[in-house]
């Protein structure tokens, strides 16, 4: 897997654009060259003759054995399962209430954290918490979702990812708190996974 950046050395205050982790042969030379394109476009003063910085981030995919399983090429479900800092929540209703709970639970030590990651326990939690907001999950929640449980769990930040790469944010809460509900929601299967530890989930 690699992911390049790209950065205007003259000008430091313009953010860096970059392309997100993906395997090696879906870079293409019109890829990375869209990526200095944005990055000409978005600073406010760009010189031909600036220097771009091009950091290159490369990461090889264990192979995996015992049972035959490789990473390669496979979808975020089977890297969620794959990886010990991501806790799987596969329930057909109420996935987004359910990874939620198991966050908040982990973050605060809370004595059923392990049960609530096994589906034990839960469902009268998420119930209450279905009521409180007032929120239908029907169809397993979206960015309005996300929104109303923001302001419900106003002393923690909802993070969530959608795929392992540090830019790839789907939705981040505007609330200021060092306390983060970091989740990855698989866009093809629609669950959403707890990230119980984010610099291990995305290694």
């Amino acid at each position: 897997m690699v992911r390049i950046t790209t950065q205007n050395q003259v000008i430091q205050n313009d953010k860096p654009i970059g392309i997100s982790f993906r395997r090696k042969d879906q870079l293409s030379g019109q890829v990375i060259w869209s990526a200095f394109e944005k990055v000409s476009q978005s600073n406010a003063m760009f010189n031909a003759l600036d220097t771009l910085v091009v950091p290159v981030h490369s990461v090889k995919m264990p192979a995996g054995f015992g049972y035959g399983i490789k990473t390669k090429g496979r979808p975020l479900s089977v890297m969620a399962h794959l990886k010990k800092s991501i806790v799987e929540v596969k329930k057909e209703e109420n996935c987004l209430a359910h990874a939620l709970i198991i966050a908040i639970a982990g973050v605060v030590n809370d004595g059923n954290y392990k049960a609530y990651g096994q589906g034990r326990k839960i469902r009268p939690v998420v119930h209450a918490l279905l009521q409180d907001t007032g929120s239908d999950l029907i169809r397993r929640g979206g960015i309005p979702e996300l929104n109303r449980f923001q302001e419900h769990f106003g002393d923690y930040k909802i993070v969530v990812y959608q795929g392992l790469g540090c830019d790839d944010i789907k939705f981040e809460g505007q609330v200021d708190s060092f306390q983060h509900l970091n989740l990855l929601q698989d866009a093809v299967e629609r669950y959403y996974h707890v990230i119980t530890n984010l610099t291990g989930a995305m290694a």
